[in-house]
């Protein structure tokens, strides 16, 4: 089941951040959810070398795991240059920049939606949900009465 836009999008500036912490480059996001059944956004990044592949998938993995989510599985080919993360509701795929042109990823996915990396580089974080416990009357605040 995915998640609801809003923390998929959360799972988006999580992988974001990580992978510009570790200065990928050509950071892109592709919101997929009106187009994709298995996943919600599309993160592209590119390597500089497979050395730094390997360090930014290493990295997004530190991000993900420190979040508590699920990582359904990782596909990495040695000196490939190209290594995918699948999260469920993000997919990152990380490239050397020959094999990120060779591939062209992002005319798979064209009629996605552009999410501003900025944008979500510089956003805060979504408050979390405040769980409550319902015990009954008592566990409800009283409610202050009007000066009518």
């Amino acid at each position: 089941m995915k998640l609801n836009k809003t923390d998929s999008l959360e799972l988006a500036r999580l992988c974001c951040r990580a992978l510009d912490e570790k200065k990928a480059g050509a950071l892109r996001v592709i919101d997929v959810t009106d187009l994709s059944s298995i996943t919600n956004y599309i993160v592209i990044a590119t390597a500089t070398s497979e050395p730094h592949v390997r360090a930014l998938r290493v990295e997004l993995e530190k991000a993900l795991d420190s979040a508590h989510t699920h990582i359904i599985g990782v596909e990495t080919a040695s000196d490939s240059g190209w290594a995918v993360m699948d999260a469920f509701d993000v997919m990152v795929h990380i490239f050397t920049p020959e094999t990120r042109s060779r591939y062209k990823l992002e005319n798979l996915w064209r009629d996605g939606e552009d999410v501003s990396v900025k944008g979500l580089l510089t956003m805060r974080k979504a408050p979390a949900r405040k769980r409550v416990k319902v015990l009954g009357k008592k566990a409800l605040p009283k409610r202050k009465k009007s000066g009518k």
